[in-house]
């Protein structure tokens, strides 16, 4: 149970910690303080969601439906595109660090980036349900250690960025910020659109 547990926290931190739409999400949402709660719970909450159909065995449903997966990765394709514009308009126009904001704006992106990211489905249901299956009995043990690296890193992700605030006073600062994730955001739309 325990080595189950070790191995689903060090394979789902393997896979999350990688600089993707929904961790600049996070990192962002997390410099400007705002609604950094509710973006950390929707991703923490989505990940265990997908985790928990992944070690159910709905990847190989998935993967057994090709339909399914082409629609969800034209429309994350499209998203992540048109999301990436909007990061490159930021990169053009930079401001300093600024309070406020629409709350709604920011838990729409996050759902979006969240769930109409196939990337998401590929690492959460498809790459930790089968590599769950490795541990027989155990599986779910192996899907809450995973659950976990996903909620410590969300957590430490948005919370950890206010450490950050004090570099974002400066607009050139999030230009830079902008700029990675306009092309990490597009590269990845890109990439989805491509297949």
């Amino acid at each position: 149970m325990t080595y189950a547990v070790l191995a689903g926290l060090g394979t789902g931190l393997s896979l999350i910690v990688v600089i993707g739409a929904q961790n600049a999400l996070v990192l962002r949402q997390g410099v400007l303080r705002q609604q950094v709660v509710a973006i950390v719970a929707i991703c923490a909450v989505s990940d265990a969601l997908l985790i928990a159909l992944g070690v159910g065995g709905v990847g190989t449903v998935l993967t057994a439906w090709p339909p399914a997966l082409t629609a969800v990765r034209w429309f994350g394709a499209a998203f992540l595109i048109g999301y990436g514009v909007l990061a490159v308009r930021r990169m053009l126009r930079p401001t300093a660090l600024r309070v406020g904001g629409a709350a709604s704006a920011a838990i729409v992106t996050c759902l979006a980036l969240t769930w109409l990211n196939p990337h998401v489905y590929l690492d959460t249901v498809v790459l930790l349900g089968t590599a769950s299956t490795s541990f027989g009995g155990d599986r779910w043990w192996f899907g809450l250690g995973a659950m976990a690296g996903s909620v410590l890193w969300f957590t430490a992700l948005g919370f950890g960025a206010r450490r950050l605030s004090g570099v974002f006073t400066r607009p050139s600062a999030w230009r830079v910020l902008d700029g990675v994730v306009a092309v990490v955001v597009t590269a990845t739309g890109v990439s989805l659109a491509l297949g």
